[in-house]
Parts: C-alpha cells; sequence; structure tokens
C-alpha cells in the first residue's frame, strides 16, 4: 500500500450534528450522494515538501487549478490548493503551515473551492475559508458559491450607477463623492491613518449589508477594529472575513475572494453592500509569494505578471449588479509602499478604480485627520453627485487651496503682501478655515450636509475679516 499513487473513498468525512432533525440529516445525504463528484474523490501521496508548498503524485489526471485538497498526516487533516499541475505531479499551496505534511502522507481531492453565503450571516466573523472564528454556533449554509461564480457581470447587463449618498466624512462628500456602486481607493502609507478612515466610512448608514475584508492586519488590532470601531450595532449588518498577517499566503490570497463571495450573495438579493477591502497591497503580495513559490518570473519590483492579471478579476467583480439586483461600492485601501503613489500595486488599482482618496504623511504630521489631500483625489462620478452648483464651489475652493499651497514658502518667507493680491487674500483668510471644517475625527458626529456646515463655519470665522475691511 506504501506504493499506490491513487486512492479512492466513497464517503464525505462530514460530521452529523446531533441538533439537526432526521429530515435535514435526509436531504444533506440526498445531496452528497446525488453528485458522485462528492461520493468518488481522487487520493495521492506527498512526495515533496518546502517551507511553503508540496507537491503530490497521482492526482494530476483529475486535478484542476484551484481546486482544495485534503493533507491528512499525523496531525489531523489540513487544507491546501492546487496552483499548479505537471503531467505526474501537482504543486499544492497549504492553507496551514507545511510542517505539518510528510513525504507520503495521504492526500484527496475535494474539488473546486465553494463558499455557501445565508443572510444569517450578519454579525458574524469568519476566516478565509468560510469557518467561524468569533466563538459562536456553526454557520447556516446557503447556496454554493464555486469558481464558476467568481465571475462579474456582463457589462452591458449592469445597472448604471447614478445615485450618490452621504458619508458623513465631510472631507470626502465634498471633494470626492461616492455613488453606490462605485469603486473608491485609499492610497496611503503606512501610519497616514487610512484604517481609521476606512472605519469611518464602515460606518455609513446607507448600506443594507456591511461585508470588512481584513487582510494581513496585524492580530492585536483586528478585534479593537470590529468592536470599538465598527460597534455592536454596525456589527449586526456586518459580515467580517479576517486573515491576519501571520497566517500563510494562501489565506490571506483567500480572504479577499470569500468577502466578494460574500458581498455578492447579499447583492443579489437586492441589498446595498459595502464592501471595505484592507488592505489591496496585502492581498498583492500574498498573490506575489505564490507566484514565486511556482516558479513564475518577477517583472515589476518582484511581482510576477500574474498579479496584474488576478487584480482586475476581483476588482471587476464589485460595482453594480444586473438589472433588478442590488450594488457593491467598494471601499479598497492601498498600502503604498515606501509612500511612492507609482509603485506598479498602486498604479495598476488606481486605473481599475472609480477614483481615488490620497492620503499624505506631511499633513497627518500637521495634525488634520483624516490626512486627505483635496488636490490629488478624484471621484470619476463626481458628476453624478454634484449639482451644477456644487460642482462650481468646490472647483472654486480647489483653486483656492492650490493656490494656498502654492505660496506657502513665499508668505513663510515674508514676502506676501496683504493687499497686493485679493485673490490670494482671501485664499490665506478662508483655506485655513476650510482646513478646520474638514478635521474630523471618529468620534465626531456624522455631517448630514457637509456643504452646509461649510457654508456656516465661513461665514462666522469670515464675520470679523469683513467688519474690519468695513
Amino acid at each position: 500500500m506504501s506504493d499506490a499513487t491513487s486512492l479512492t473513498v466513497t464517503h464525505d468525512d462530514q460530521p452529523v450534528r446531533q441538533s439537526e432533525n432526521r429530515l435535514t440529516i435526509l436531504e444533506r445525504t440526498f445531496r452528497r450522494f446525488s453528485d458522485e463528484r462528492t461520493v468518488i474523490k481522487r487520493g495521492g501521496r506527498i512526495t515533496e515538501v518546502s517551507p511553503t508548498h508540496y507537491r503530490a503524485r497521482g492526482l494530476s489526471g483529475t486535478a484542476r487549478l484551484g481546486d482544495i485538497v485534503e493533507h491528512r498526516g499525523q496531525t489531523g487533516t489540513r487544507r491546501g490548493e492546487i496552483v499548479q499541475i505537471g503531467s505526474d505531479e501537482v504543486l499544492i499551496a497549504p492553507f496551514e503551515r507545511t510542517a505539518d505534511a510528510g513525504v507520503s502522507d495521504l492526500v484527496f481531492n475535494r474539488g473546486p473551492f465553494t463558499v455557501a453565503p445565508h443572510d444569517s450571516w450578519r454579525g458574524r466573523v469568519i476566516d478565509s475559508l468560510a469557518r467561524p472564528i468569533d466563538g459562536g454556533p456553526a454557520l447556516t449554509e446557503g447556496e454554493s458559491r464555486d469558481a464558476g461564480d467568481a465571475v462579474p457581470p456582463a457589462a452591458l447587463a449592469r445597472q448604471r450607477v447614478a445615485t450618490s449618498f452621504v458619508t458623513g466624512v465631510r472631507v470626502i462628500d465634498i471633494f470626492t463623492p461616492i455613488c453606490f456602486g462605485q469603486r473608491l481607493g485609499i492610497f496611503a502609507g503606512s501610519g497616514v491613518g487610512k484604517s481609521t478612515l476606512l472605519a469611518m466610512l464602515a460606518g455609513a448608514e446607507a448600506f443594507d449589508t456591511v461585508v470588512v475584508a481584513l487582510v494581513g492586519e496585524r492580530g492585536r488590532e483586528v478585534r479593537e477594529f470590529l468592536e470599538d470601531t465598527i460597534g455592536n450595532a454596525g456589527m449586526a449588518k456586518t459580515v467580517a472575513v479576517v486573515a491576519t498577517s501571520d497566517e500563510s499566503a494562501m489565506m490571506r490570497r483567500r480572504a479577499p475572494d470569500t468577502a466578494m463571495r460574500v458581498a455578492e450573495h447579499f447583492r443579489e438579493r437586492g441589498n446595498r453592500v459595502l464592501l471595505v477591502l484592507d488592505s489591496i497591497t496585502r492581498f498583492a503580495h500574498a498573490l506575489r509569494e505564490v507566484a514565486i513559490g511556482t516558479g513564475e518570473p518577477p517583472i515589476a519590483r518582484g511581482y510576477p505578471a500574474s498579479v496584474f492579471t488576478d487584480l482586475p478579476k476581483l476588482l471587476e467583480r464589485a460595482g453594480p449588479g444586473v438589472e433588478g439586483s442590488g450594488s457593491i461600492t467598494a471601499i479598497i485601501s492601498v498600502l503604498v509602499d515606501g509612500d511612492d503613489h507609482n509603485d506598479p500595486v498602486a498604479d495598476s488599482v488606481r486605473g481599475i478604480l472609480d477614483g481615488h482618496i490620497v492620503l499624505e504623511r506631511a499633513i497627518a504630521e500637521q495634525g488634520r485627520f483624516p490626512a486627505v489631500n483635496p488636490l490629488s483625489s478624484i471621484s470619476r462620478l463626481a458628476g453624478k453627485a454634484w449639482s451644477e452648483d456644487e460642482r462650481m464651489l468646490v472647483t472654486r475652493l480647489k483653486s483656492m487651496i492650490s493656490r494656498f499651497e502654492d505660496t506657502r514658502d513665499i508668505r513663510l518667507l515674508g514676502a506676501y503682501q496683504p493687499g497686493s493680491d485679493p485673490e490670494l487674500d482671501i485664499a490665506v483668510r478662508q483655506v485655513p478655515i476650510v482646513y478646520e471644517v474638514l478635521t474630523q475625527s471618529p468620534a465626531d458626529a456624522p455631517s448630514l450636509d457637509p456643504l452646509a456646515d461649510l457654508a456656516r463655519h465661513l461665514r462666522a470665522k469670515d464675520k470679523p475679516h469683513a467688519a474690519q475691511g468695513n
């Protein structure tokens, strides 16, 4: 038996919960045995183990890329994913540590990865394989979504993006308004307040369901983000998918896909879904680690070509659904390596999304949070959110801010003389007031009418100057 290269099993090894009634057990048994793919499984044995991958012989004839493999070793059953297929062997990237795998251990092909979201998943925290990690009861399974469902809606079948909403964050609602079904990126270096801004956006009340994907996040911050930032009220309509930084590259690679499948489930039911993904850069790092492990050569700062193929495959699945369904509004954080906003991942993602918000370290160092640069931030769907008067007002505000920032060095040197340039005089007087209005913390109440708040603040602060002019 030690020389065998393939094995066959005729059971599914699924535990039966005692709490289930007989009808439920019979229905599940019928579904299991009505599909021969779940009855007859092809198996093999591990032939080589490395720190990040292992190879198995005996699966090549029936294996497909993305199939899930179960490894049965001394410490129990572990899972991995087939990432390369050869004539005699397949290469498997494990979801758990390969230290548990040994040569000649048994492996079985379980077919494509599936997720079965259910409406009752709101309020739950799951891992990349859709297993609960919040200590709650087992998840209720709905309709399965496999790799064949992980495709975006047809381009001409999608609804058009037309309706905007208020996030409650003044700097975004004024300069980069967001519409339902839009995909917006938040670009920032580490420690600039990216996660805090994401948390503020996740609290928007305009959505029926929120799906949060924390990819490569610090384990210490996960509970704080969910309990303190989102809170009990927000968690009631939130599904969180978590893959911390210490988990394998495959778990970090799988988390955004699992979150997207959950979001697609609720979109098909007509929900307005908010998908918060933090961060797409760590997802790209996981893609890179897996691709290099398969022997793919790097082409751009260490990233293989497949990374830039997989990014649009994921992001294009967000957005409006087909007619009669809901929408997925995606807020994607991009961790800019070395504060270089033109690094390969940032540049590629910026071209896919429908707008970008730029956070700058210099603004954060001035104590202005959110540290958004309104001059560098763009919403490609802002025209659908602004009236003509609002568009003209925002254009005027940007012109004033640009003039104020361009002359900062001159004013610091004392070369600016009030009265010599009326436009600059207005900018010097009003832009600091605008910055004061745009400063907002998570503890502040959301702004329901940011333009009205700005106008009210300008009138109150500018009255003394008007009185002096008279």
